[in-house]
């Protein structure tokens, strides 16, 4: 297989009329505007930009297919799969017809050092305001030109592009015909350089069987923008099944909106169905042949699943990913809801054995290390007890894995850091209500997103006293509040903040106390102002709720 030559403007026109597509399972764009300005000043330098990769196609397309981005989605009879290359091509279709948005590519008439030329590639930020593209000067040839700039899309190499360029020069130059004459020469200079560049193409036959197209394209793409194992997947499920991937996951968007909040959707998905397959979720299995074989038969398991352990994070008010203690419960949890049966009763019974799962595994050190093999062990031995009835799953075992005790949980640092048991700790609190000091409002994920971690002990208040940022730092003097009750606080002390709300409530204290008690804050402790005692007594609160949450039981609002 040799490499062969072809022009730039032959590539725009097989672009532009749809001869050559991507296969479905390449990724999207990828490249920075930074790669794109380099890019362009490889053209300008008149350097290689390398070698492209396609497939022919016969009568039929071997792989389901999509335009490059910008491109028109009908046209002539595909001819060619690109499969290594799209980076540069997108980049040099969209950039030459001017299809970036927040974007215009440009050329700068001024020496550059580091290109030995009198000319440089480089770009602008645009964005709509009020119906028009600014900055308004880069509407104006006249303006354009003053700072010495010609927009690329005026060079791209066919006679559209030279019309406009012609009658962009005139109005650029403003009458002046040596102006005119310069611009000209500089426009006919460029577009040439982009006329003649060159790159090159290795062609795979359209005998070419699909899965040796895909390990060519696996081989070939370890470019400056490297694969993901996600990107890999798809490219052997469609192999596998000849649907996409991407497709699944879309689905799977719209049928759970709120899966983003844990994670990305990609990643839960391979990791469930991994599990569903009885696979360690790893990229190992990701790249099994037999992992792309079962996904489509697997697929109404994985959407389930994944569907009903969202509903059941939402009722255990772990809310999203900055509030999850471990990301590895997601997929555990998706891979069992899948698997087990309907029903009133028997559903009752998988939710206290799940319920029991989550809680342990936030509260004791299950998943610290080996967590891919942890997980899939417990799937597999929970699964066992959820449609059997029978055994003991090693994380319910207390003596290998004891539930953190009010030492452990009185030293818990701050939750908004990625700390298992700080976070254990915090989610407790929204378990049981997490009202607003001051508005009352229930946690949820729309208000939690815009609350603040909070000192309950003001934070300039327990440095006056003397304490170390690790103890004021800790997982029990947090509660998630809005921002205004928040700059309220300040560094008042606690009985005086604690004081003031009461007296601003029409409801009075008992409404107050209720709100406080709802992240398991004793009142009591907290209007002495006595920082240790609030710490040993909310110790001993959340300890009594994680220890029911931690053995499947329901906790709502106060103790």
């Amino acid at each position: 297989m040799e490499a062969r030559n072809r022009a730039l403007p032959d590539w725009m026109t097989r672009v532009r009329t749809r001869q050559i597509v991507l296969p479905r399972f390449q990724r999207f764009e990828a490249w920075s505007y930074g790669q794109i300005t380099s890019l362009l000043n490889t053209v300008l330098k008149e350097l290689p930009a390398g070698a492209i990769l396609t497939l022919e196609i016969g009568e039929k397309e071997p792989f389901i297919s999509r335009p490059i981005v910008g491109a028109p989605a009908e046209g002539e009879k595909i001819i060619e799969h690109l499969l290594d290359g799209q980076q540069r091509l997108t980049s040099f279709w969209r950039a030459l017809n001017d299809l970036y948005e927040d974007r215009t590519y440009l050329i700068k008439i001024e020496e550059d050092e580091e290109l030995e030329l009198p000319f440089f590639a480089t770009s602008i930020s645009r964005y709509e305001k009020n119906g028009d593209r600014y900055p308004l000067w880069a509407n104006s040839p006249s303006e354009m030109w003053s700072r010495r700039y010609i927009p690329v899309y005026l060079l791209r190499p066919d006679t559209d592009a030279e019309k406009s360029f012609k009658s962009w020069a005139k109005e650029a130059s403003n009458g002046d015909m040596d102006s005119l004459l310069e611009i000209s020469e500089l426009g006919n200079k460029l577009r040439s350089k982009f006329s003649i560049f060159n790159i090159p193409f290795l062609s795979l036959p359209v005998s070419t069987k699909p899965e040796v197209a895909l390990d060519v394209f696996i081989q070939m793409n370890t470019s400056s923008s490297p694969l993901t194992p996600f990107d890999i997947v798809v490219a052997q499920i469609e192999a596998a099944s000849g649907k996409s991937l991407h497709g699944y996951i879309e689905e799977l968007k719209k049928d759970v909106p709120y899966l983003s909040r844990y994670n990305a959707p990609e990643d839960i998905v391979l990791a469930v169905a991994a599990l569903v397959s009885n696979k360690l979720p790893s990229k190992g299995t990701y790249l099994m042949s037999e992992f792309a074989t079962s996904f489509d038969e697997n697929w109404s398991t994985i959407k389930t699943g994944i569907k009903k352990a969202v509903s059941f994070l939402t009722d255990e008010k772990i809310l999203d990913s900055r509030r999850l203690p471990s990301d590895v419960v997601v997929y555990v949890l998706s891979a069992l809801w899948g698997k087990a049966d309907e029903g009133l009763d028997k559903e009752g019974e998988i939710r206290s054995i799940l319920r029991k799962y989550i809680w342990r595994s936030f509260f004791t050190e299950r998943y610290d290390r080996t967590t891919n093999s942890r997980a899939f062990a417990d799937y597999k031995e929970l699964l066992n007890v959820i449609t059997t009835g029978n055994g003991a799953p090693e994380i319910f075992d207390e003596a290998l894995y004891p539930i953190a005790g009010e030492e452990e949980i009185k030293s818990a640092g701050w939750p908004y850091r990625k700390d298992r048991l700080a976070r254990a700790i915090l989610a407790v609190g929204l378990k049981s209500g997490g009202f607003d000091f001051a508005d009352g409002a229930p946690a949820s994920y729309e208000n939690v997103l815009v609350r603040e971690y909070h000192h309950v002990f003001p934070q300039a208040w327990l440095k006056d006293k003397g304490y170390k940022d690790y103890q004021i730092n800790r997982a029990l003097n947090c509660a998630l509040i809005s921002w205004r009750t928040n700059r309220n606080i300040s560094a008042k002390t606690p009985s005086d903040y604690i004081s003031e709300r009461m007296e601003a409530s029409s409801l009075g204290q008992p409404e107050v106390e209720r709100r406080l008690e709802s992240h398991l804050i004793p009142v009591m402790k907290l209007m002495n102002d006595n920082y240790e005692e609030f710490l040993t007594e909310r110790a001993l609160l959340m300890k009594k709720v994680a220890d029911k949450l931690c053995n499947g039981q329901i906790v709502e609002g106060k103790l």
